[in-house]
């Protein structure tokens, strides 16, 4: 018997009034899986997940978490970490009391201070929030997401503001996470760490998912792309290509390696050096701007 979904969403809509900014959603998200959620300004990402974490009330449809409703906190909280864009926390509280009053609220335990080491603010325990930068609050954010090493976090935004090394850092406590059997609910604008993590991706646009898959499904459709400097002569028969305003030559492809080895055999026997040569599969940014074409 297959292992129930840690996230189930079946038909879910959300309504503003005449507005719906959620149109019949479904989705489910597997234990021990990194599910990126992703979308569009305005696609009805955010109103998906409030629904999914407990902050709202879905309109119509069904959304479960561990089997139970979210808003049955109770139930389902102790279980769930959620690092939001903005946590809001109180000025007047230092780093080790917060990360502490969201341990007994959420109902986890866990040792302080280890959070706080994970989180890189060892050095910052005895900081009030207020004196924090923008960098230090989200990686308080993310402390607070992970106190007790709930069996589910929602990271939302979790990099915007860090640096390479915080970034590598909470990168290597959520796989920490996962080896431990964590389930991840990413949203992020940076796509290339979507593209490079998440087991699967769903792709939100006009309140409806368009598109849901791997890294590699999601990019198949769409032709690699071979781009370099246009050489002085024309190209071999087979290989076909345009040239954009910058005067780089792009070869879109469904066969990447059989045309770039034409290219360079051609280029051997012509003597031609390939300048500026780069080749490679579709990206997801690819795919993201077919959603609103």
């Amino acid at each position: 018997m297959a292992e129930e979904p840690i996230i189930e969403v079946t038909d879910l809509t959300v309504d503003y009034g005449d507005y719906q900014a959620v149109r019949g959603v479904s989705f489910a998200v597997n234990r021990g899986e990194l599910y990126a959620l992703l979308g569009t300004n305005g696609a009805g990402k955010t109103s998906t997940l409030e629904t999914v974490e407990g902050h709202r009330s879905a309109t119509g449809g069904r959304a479960r978490v561990f089997g139970h409703n979210p808003l049955d906190r109770k139930t389902v909280r102790p279980r769930t970490g959620i690092m939001l864009q903005e946590s809001g926390f109180a000025p007047d509280l230092t780093v080790r009391e917060t990360v502490t009053l969201i341990g007994k609220l959420s109902g986890r335990r866990d040792d302080v201070d280890r959070v706080l080491a994970v989180a890189n603010l060892t050095d910052k325990r005895s900081t009030k929030v207020a004196q924090l930068s923008g960098g230090e609050k989200r990686r308080l954010d993310f402390a607070t997401a992970i106190f007790g090493s709930p069996d589910l976090v929602f990271l939302d935004e979790p990099t915007t503001g860090l640096d390479i090394q915080a970034r590598d850092a909470l990168w290597a406590a959520v796989d920490e996470l996962r080896n431990g059997g964590t389930t991840i609910v990413l949203t992020t604008h940076y796509l290339e760490e979507a593209q490079q993590r998440a087991d699967r991706i769903a792709l939100m646009h006009q309140g409806l998912i368009r598109l849901e898959g791997t890294v590699t499904e999601l990019t198949a459709a769409l032709p690699a792309t071979i781009r370099l400097t246009r050489p002085d002569r024309p190209l071999p028969a087979s290989v076909h290509g345009r040239v954009d305003e910058h005067g780089v030559l792009l070869i879109e492809t469904q066969s990447l390696q059989r045309d770039l080895l034409t290219l360079l055999r051609w280029a051997e026997e012509q003597d031609v050096e390939l300048t500026d040569l780069s080749a490679g599969p579709t990206s997801l940014d690819d795919v993201f701007r077919t959603l609103s074409r």
